[in-house]
Formats: C-alpha cells, sequence, structure tokens
C-alpha cells in the first residue's frame, strides 16, 4: 500500500522531468531521476529533499505558466485553459509534497516521533 503514495511524487517527478526534457535542461531531468531514486531511501533526509524538490517543483510550474501566458497573450491568443492547466500541475506537484506528511509515509522515511523506552516523553 505504500506504494500507492510513493506513486503521486514519482508521477509529479516524472512529469517535471518531460517539462525540463522540453527544454532541454539535462541536469535537471538528472535531479528528477534522483529524486524519484530517493523515493527508496527510507531516511528523514531522503524525504524532506523530496518535498523541497517537490516545492521547487511547484514554483517551476508557476514560473513557466507565466512566461507561457505572456507569450501567448503577446500572439492574442487564449490564455485561460493554459492558466488552468499549468496552475493545477502545479497544485498537484505541491500536493505531493504534503503525501509525505501522511501517517504511512512518515512511518516509512523514519519521520515518527518514537515515545521513549519508558514511556514517559520528556
Amino acid at each position: 500500500m505504500t506504494v500507492l503514495y510513493l506513486l503521486a511524487p514519482a508521477l509529479a517527478f516524472l512529469v517535471l522531468g518531460a517539462h525540463f526534457y522540453r527544454s532541454a535542461s539535462y541536469v535537471a531531468i538528472a535531479v528528477c531521476l534522483v529524486m524519484i531514486a530517493l523515493l527508496f531511501v527510507r531516511r528523514p533526509l531522503a524525504a524532506r529533499a523530496i518535498q523541497v524538490a517537490l516545492v521547487l517543483g511547484a514554483i517551476e510550474w508557476v514560473r513557466s505558466m507565466i512566461g507561457f501566458i505572456a507569450a501567448r497573450e503577446e500572439m492574442g491568443a487564449p490564455i485561460l485553459r493554459l492558466g488552468l492547466i499549468l496552475g493545477g500541475v502545479a497544485l498537484l506537484t505541491l500536493l505531493c509534497a504534503l503525501v509525505i506528511e501522511t501517517r504511512r509515509l512518515k512511518t516509512y522515511f523514519r519521520l515518527v516521533n518514537r515515545a521513549s523506552p519508558s514511556g514517559t516523553s520528556g
């Protein structure tokens, strides 16, 4: 079942990688592939790196959306559908960062606070 939770961030990185492929940004493509590999590293640092990369990915989608909208406005082409699609992709990419905060993935990445052996905290 954990695989289904990991599937959302993996797909977000694949789509982001395809976006970077379009502009021949090979370093960014490599980073997306490394982030997919990090999904299999069960460490807190990996989880946080994935979250940061997804937030940066969402920012990249918004940046691209603004650029594409400006270009389409210059041409006099409609922009609403473009804005809705890329805005939705940015939102979904951002939501994938929140998937890491689910109980299942917190356990998977060892982000949960373990109680002390005596049963008391503090």
